[in-house]
């Protein structure tokens, strides 16, 4: 049996209010995510699926309080240090979000924020990166690829500033992408493209997907196998 590329085990997250309050926003949560297999982690407005998607990569505040285990290729991501767990993001587990606008930098062109992660990760040339970010917007559906490198966030759609982030994700072969409701803010017609692309590129990298949503039909046509949360639990 192939064993699970990542794993959580009784996963608690809570996040302190003062000296003696906390907040517990996850209680217990485990669930499995096989290699090349997508799993939907699905629930209602404030279930605790994006704050149990944040804890693999520790993306949380500073007030927040994790434990239990979090196992990624055997190593469990609770005890990393900070340097190993910047050295697995964007490497070996990419993250996708909600909000493309609010997550690429509005004072870099393209080209500059999608060649960062190959230049810090994979140590190509400053010309090296900008090819390679042009043959990323290309795979993700981008027309006029080379053009688009020199083109401000503001300057593409909703759905075009997704599919770039998806690219930066895809940028240095990620084991692991977490889309965390990468399609929330598009129109009806855009997020069946995004979902279609995230399928084809998962199918062509090996990928596994963590796709985090609170639509249970949208992930029924996407996902493996679902998890579906309540209160900060699996149901």
């Amino acid at each position: 049996m192939t064993a699970p590329l990542l794993s959580l085990h009784d996963l608690h997250v809570a996040f302190r209010l003062d000296r003696t309050q906390r907040a517990h926003a996850v209680r217990g949560v485990s669930f499995d995510i096989a290699p090349h297999r997508t799993v939907a982690l699905v629930g209602e407005s404030g279930s605790g699926k994006s704050v149990t998607a944040m804890s693999i990569l520790n993306l949380l505040p500073d007030n927040a309080e994790r434990s239990g285990r979090i196992l990624f290729e055997g190593q469990d991501l609770l005890r990393a240090t900070p340097k190993q767990l910047q050295g697995l993001r964007g490497r070996a587990i990419a993250c996708v979000f909600q909000d493309p606008m609010g997550s690429l930098n509005p004072v870099l062109c393209i080209g500059d924020q999608l060649a960062e992660p190959l230049q810090l990760h994979l140590g190509l040339s400053r010309r090296a990166a900008w090819a390679r970010a042009a043959d990323l917007l290309a795979e993700v559906g981008l027309s006029e690829p080379k053009q688009r490198l020199h083109a401000w966030p503001h300057q593409l759609s909703g759905g075009q500033q997704q599919r770039v982030m998806i690219a930066m994700a895809l940028a240095c072969e990620p084991k692991l992408l977490i889309a965390d409701e990468p399609t929330t803010a598009l129109d009806v017609t855009v997020q069946r493209q995004i979902l279609d692309l995230l399928a084809r590129l998962k199918a062509r990298h090996g990928m596994s997907l963590l796709f985090i949503s609170h639509d249970l039909g949208l992930v029924a046509e996407i996902a493996d196998e679902v998890v579906v949360m309540r209160h900060g639990q699996v149901r």
